[in-house]
């Protein structure tokens, strides 16, 4: 069983988190819950937990501050923040997973499947097995495990991708398109940040194929094809899509 700490600010998402976990009936106990770094490092040091739910801001600093006073220890990292731009910092410091707020209970159990299946290993080993995860911007394309064997995506011809019950879609220009058995956040770091962009739960586009953006919360693919914005995703989609 996994010892699991939840360091989060808002009591009420504590509270959450804990009712959502013991729903899922995992093989998880909450052992803790705290609000500051000051008192995440006393509890995590003193109770070792296996697994920490670690939101970003603190209410005497941030989860970064957090991680540099405990490099010694072994624990993984799922980070729970409202702030879809620190993924990537999050990712470097040794994450197992991230979910954006408000917390998405298909998600929370993505990610805790993938943590009970990850070794445990310190923050600095953590950081370097990411790093050499980390998607190489050289590359140009993805290669999808299918049933019937092997399938080259190239990201130029990529349109989007769309994710449902645990299946992802790829669409490409030429009319194709490819199920391969994984959800989408299984494929989400695997593209160039500089082309894709998650506007969804269920999808990821490229920004190359788009035709227009209405306001209203809906993409235009130059092929015709309607994509939702996710609200909480609106301010950094259209960011990205001015080349702020």
């Amino acid at each position: 069983m996994l010892k699991a700490l939840i360091v989060e600010d808002e009591l009420y998402i504590r509270k959450g988190l804990i009712s959502m976990v013991e729903s899922l009936n995992k093989d998880i106990e909450i052992i803790g819950e705290c609000e500051s770094v000051k008192d995440a490092v006393t509890v995590t040091k003193a109770c070792k937990p296996d697994l920490i739910f670690l939101d970003i801001n603190l209410t005497d600093g941030n989860a970064f501050d957090f991680l540099d006073q405990t490099t010694e220890l072994s624990f993984k990292v799922i980070f729970i923040t409202a702030y879809e731009q620190y993924a990537l910092q999050a990712i470097k410091n040794g994450a197992v997973d991230y979910i954006l707020k408000p917390v998405d209970i298909d998600e929370l159990e993505a990610a805790i499947d993938k943590a009970v299946t990850t070794e445990v290993v310190t923050q600095k080993e953590q950081l370097e097995v990411v790093k050499s995860q980390l998607i190489d911007n050289t590359k140009t394309k993805l290669v999808l495990r299918l049933q019937e064997g092997y399938q080259v995506i190239e990201f130029d011809a990529l349109v989007y991708c769309q994710s449902d019950k645990g299946y992802t879609t790829f669409y490409l220009s030429d009319g194709k398109s490819y199920i391969a058995s994984k959800p989408i956040k299984e494929f989400e770091g695997q593209l160039p940040t500089s082309n894709f962009i998650r506007t969804h739960q269920s999808y990821v586009v490229n920004l190359n194929f788009i035709d227009k953006y209405d306001k209203t919360g809906y993409i235009y693919l130059k092929s015709g094809v309607k994509v939702p914005v996710a609200s909480r995703r609106k301010e950094e989609f259209v960011s990205k899509l001015l080349g702020e």
